[in-house]
């Protein structure tokens, strides 16, 4: 499918266009979000996430966040809206993001919005990861 190759030839030409960009696994955003809420510092979270021209968010939805997380994320988006730039990869759709979050009415105001202004590209396809590794095995298997 190729998601998470397309946001990392995304960054390398913001990068190289001059932009400053943050790429991060979905998981470990969250985890920092939540960390920096704990300590009391969520705001200058925010703000130095708010430092970048272009957020790439990887693996959407890979592992559900609880209220906290989901909570911080949604200050994240908030703050961020109509001001900079976010990327998101996921194999979930709009339509499941209710179970990513665990809450549709938190998941609704998240995609209202992003969806905004967003663009979509949906990928299809077999994994990028899996057909190299069938290449290898097949290859392997040949010698």
């Amino acid at each position: 499918m190729g998601k998470s190759h397309l946001a990392i030839a995304i960054r390398i030409k913001a990068v190289n266009a001059g932009f400053k960009v943050y790429f991060v696994n979905a998981g470990t955003l969250v985890e920092e979000l939540i960390s920096a809420n704990m300590d009391g510092v969520l705001e200058k979270k925010l703000k130095a996430l708010g430092k970048y021209d272009v957020l790439i968010i990887d693996e959407m939805g890979y592992l559900p966040f609880d209220n906290e997380g989901a909570h911080c994320f949604f200050q994240l988006v908030l703050r961020r809206y109509e001001k900079s730039s976010i990327i998101f990869t996921s194999n979930k759709s709009y339509g499941e993001w209710g179970e990513i979050f665990h809450d549709h009415v938190i998941a609704a105001a998240i995609l209202d919005r992003i969806l905004h202004h967003c663009t979509t590209v949906n990928t299809k396809g077999e994994s990028y990861r899996l057909k190299e590794r069938r290449k290898h095995v097949l290859t392997t298997m040949q010698k």
